[in-house]
């Protein structure tokens, strides 16, 4: 059972983020389905620079702090790389969608050129085992549910579920969250009122792509064993379709990550999982075919979006380019 949590919230952790990457982009008004491509972004400037100080030795007596520095990095770099989005949705006017694909398109070729560039080969790799060095250990054992959170987990997992509250509140509870959300329902009422409608899109974009940055780095960490391929497996979609199922709100956001963190879980883990520690490994013997296991976390998006799209409502200012003179 210790595991089957464990192993969840390693799943679940960079889809929480990356779908509230998405909620803030969205209530803003623009449409982000760039959040792969800034994942791909944020995991490779991130792995970089944790090969550099780690291959320089440097800070190796604080591995703790080199990790919050490479996510640090990520962030920035996502929220650099979403400018791309920003300048041709809001200053251009650009179709929202349409850029969004190329950025996704253009992500996973611009990091594979870096990597053979400066590396000369195809996988950017994390030096071996460092990965592990960022890991909490706890001196004793705690039980089932202490050991979950509280042995071999990643400091990302405290952090990213700190800054989910935090954020959660900034969007909900403050006056900043409020005129970004009325730019996202109706920008003509927001900009009567004084909010400069471009500003806060521009703010909305931005934390999008520092989020998902941030995602994109601590999914390659914690589940891509320190590779950076130019591919972060889809994470950016699901995330998409967590943001939906969720209705665009936090709760809803921490239910999708949590259920699609079980269906991962089970998908790459079903022949070792052994949930009651009693031997019996419950997936294996189903004898299923492990495409099936594969295919589950995508099927059951097909499905929940189906099932929830009529109770779904996006903002309704979504994906229309402003113009400050249409009232």
């Amino acid at each position: 059972m210790t595991f089957l949590i464990q192993q969840t919230l390693i799943y679940s952790i960079p889809l929480l983020i990356v779908a509230l990457a998405g909620v803030f982009a969205e209530r803003s008004g623009i449409i982000n389905i760039a959040l792969d491509g800034m994942m791909i972004i944020g995991a490779f400037i991130g792995s970089l620079t944790t090969y550099l100080f780690v291959t320089a030795n440097a800070l190796m007596g604080a591995k703790q702090l080199i990790f919050i520095i490479a996510m640090l990095c990520s962030a920035f770099a996502g929220a650099l790389f979403s400018l791309l989005l920003s300048f041709s949705s809001i200053k251009m006017k650009a179709d929202q969608t349409i850029g969004g694909t190329a950025i996704n398109l253009l992500a996973p070729p611009l990091v594979l050129f870096f990597i053979a560039m400066f590396f000369h080969q195809s996988v950017l790799n994390i030096p071996k085992g460092a990965s592990g060095l960022f890991i909490l250990f706890s001196p004793e054992s705690l039980g089932v549910i202490g050991n979950a959170f509280f042995d071999k987990v990643y400091i990302s997992t405290y952090i990213v579920i700190a800054l989910f509250v935090l954020l959660s509140i900034l969007l909900y509870k403050t006056k900043f969250g409020l005129r970004m959300r009325a730019c996202g329902e109706h920008p003509q009422a927001a900009d009567s009122l004084g909010v400069n409608v471009y500003k806060m899109r521009y703010a909305g974009v931005t934390i999008s792509g520092a989020l998902a940055g941030l995602g994109g780095f601590i999914y390659v960490v914690t589940t891509a064993d320190g590779s950076v391929t130019g591919s972060v497996q889809g994470f950016g979609f699901l995330a998409l379709a967590i943001m939906i199922f969720g209705n665009w709100k936090p709760g809803g956001i921490a239910l999708g990550a949590l259920l699609f963190g079980v269906l991962k879980c089970i998908s790459a883990s079903y022949d070792t999982l052994d949930i009651f520690n009693n031997g019996v490994y419950i997936f294996r013997e189903l004898g299923i075919s492990p495409y099936i296991y594969n295919m589950i976390p995508y099927i059951t998006t097909l499905l929940v979006l189906a099932l929830t799209s009529k109770r779904s409502r996006a903002p309704k200012a979504e994906g229309v380019p402003y113009n400050k003179g249409m009232r």
